[in-house]
């Protein structure tokens, strides 16, 4: 691809140019986090107003996971195949109308379906926008910088989130809905001036329409399942059925894409231990935090009589240091690797939850509640941006979206399921009798399973710097034949 990067920017210093396409970057990703913050606070507020019943305004939240989780894989190879820069701005127009229907619908079905088209648009900006990072800044600090203060967007925007739903609710729920347009409006006209155009991959075995299909299905019911299954009942014949539907179709996308000349997925990139890593400390990762969240917003909202505002409040520290230490992660990474800083910040994730669990009725914020938060703000920070800086070492450009939305999906699948499973454990602890302290004790089960998540995201995370310690490792996606038959210049080593 064409990148704008000239002597000096290679030298470590930017261009304008650059650093606006950087924030064009940022800004989708900041409006994908913000979206996903805002709606929460405003659900009450929209079953009230449309008149909708519990098990139809969770699809609100739903809706918008399916669409994003179910088709990461799709959006990632369409940004290899069709363009980065094409995909990226369609979906981010896409994006913005959806976000301003969403405003303006009357109907609770046709707000869920606004909301599964922002999901399917964020599934192809997100790899899109990343692989567009990772093909533009050259592998090494520029990279590590770039990616630092992409991720710091997206942590962010999850914070304002939540502080602007609590106060644009006050005023109407459909505000939460259509700040994004605009936003979205403005970052695609500064995209059209400012986003590199990028060569499209030469596909010579044609486009892997099978694949595209079988893997495309099998992660929307894989998600739908999930979803649905703590309404359902988990050892219910619908549960049971849906996801061996979903394996049967992910093995049958595993055998076409072995046998596909132009695959979805090329398999081998998963030979790398460092990419298995990445992808599974990603599902660890998000898959503690959203079930972390889920809970002490209910302990808080629920338990404690805590308005909205101030539990976004209560959240706020940890997405601020966040916000303030992840442009500094690049250089740690370029001084240390990714791998320690993956395992010290899964280790401080830990910490944090495990101080949670001593939380009661009558907590003082600042000895109860603030450590946990400072503690799993500066794991956020750590370990993120560590991620995406892993996963996307050593991939030839070609493939930088298919990685990317693999990523992806790998950070939603992992919400979708530990948040089922955080969901279920919570209600078999229920007690028959619902006191606040029965509650509460209820709750401790959750955050246990949360904290275990966390500890295994550790746990797998040591191997790899075990292995450090018996040879180097070197991040490698593709073979030896497959680098010396396409005459690629070498990837640059890098410490994982």
């Amino acid at each position: 691809m064409t990148s704008p990067l000239t002597t000096p920017a290679a030298e470590g210093r930017w261009t304008p140019r650059l650093w606006g396409t950087l924030l064009v970057l940022c800004a989708a990703m900041f409006l994908d986090a913000l979206d996903v913050s805002m709606v929460g606070v405003a659900l009450p507020s929209i079953g009230a107003d449309l008149h909708l019943s519990t098990s139809t305004l969770q699809w609100i939240v739903s809706g918008y996971i399916l669409g994003y989780g179910g088709l990461l894989l799709l959006g990632g190879r369409t940004a290899d195949l069709l363009g980065r820069r094409r995909v990226f701005l369609v979906a981010l127009g896409v994006f913005a109308l959806a976000s301003l229907l969403g405003g303006v619908v009357d109907s609770g079905p046709l707000l869920i379906a606004s909301r599964f088209v922002k999901g399917l648009s964020a599934a192809f900006t997100a790899p899109a926008g990343l692989s567009i990072i990772t093909t533009t800044f050259p592998e090494g600090p520029l990279r590590n910088r770039a990616l630092s203060i992409y991720t710091t967007c997206a942590a962010t925007g999850f914070s304002m989130g939540l502080v602007l739903s609590g106060l644009l609710t006050e005023a109407s729920w459909r505000l939460t809905m259509l700040l994004p347009a605009p936003i979205a409006v403005i970052a695609l006209l500064a995209g059209l001036r400012l986003l590199p155009r990028s060569n499209r991959e030469e596909n010579r075995g044609g486009y892997d329409i099978p694949g595209a299909v079988l893997g495309t299905a099998s992660m929307l019911l894989l998600v739908f399942t999930v979803v649905q299954a703590p309404e359902a009942g988990w050892a219910s014949a619908r549960t049971l059925l849906s996801f061996l539907a979903a394996a049967v179709l992910l093995t049958a996308f595993v055998l076409v894409e072995r046998r596909s000349p132009s695959p979805l997925i090329r398999l081998g990139v998963l030979r790398s231990a460092g990419q298995i890593r990445a992808q599974l400390g990603a599902v660890a990762f998000f898959g503690s935090y959203v079930g972390f969240q889920f809970l002490t917003t209910l302990y808080m909202q629920s338990l404690l009589g805590w308005s909205a505002l101030h539990t976004a409040l209560a959240f706020l520290p940890a997405g601020a240091l966040v916000a303030i230490s992840s442009t500094k992660v690049g250089a740690i990474v370029d001084r240390f690797g990714t791998t320690r800083l993956i395992a010290t910040g899964f280790a401080l994730m830990v910490a944090g939850y495990a101080l949670f669990l001593r939380v009661d009725l009558d907590p003082v914020y600042a000895v109860a509640i603030l450590p946990s938060m400072l503690l799993i703000g500066a794991a956020c920070a750590l370990v993120f941006p560590s991620l995406n800086i892993q996963a996307t070492n050593g991939v030839d450009d070609h493939e930088q979206g298919m990685v990317s939305g693999l990523l992806n999906t790998s950070v939603q699948v992992g919400g979708a399921i530990f948040l089922a499973v955080v969901t279920a454990v919570v209600t078999a602890s229920a007690p028959a009798t619902a006191t606040p302290q029965g509650v509460l004790d209820s709750y401790r089960p959750g955050f246990m399973v949360v904290t275990g998540i966390a500890l295994a995201g550790l746990l797998m995370t040591l191997t790899g710097a075990r292995g450090r310690r018996s040879r180097p490792s070197i991040v490698v996606t593709r073979s030896t034949a497959q680098t010396v038959a396409e005459a690629r210049t070498e990837p640059v080593p890098v410490r994982d």
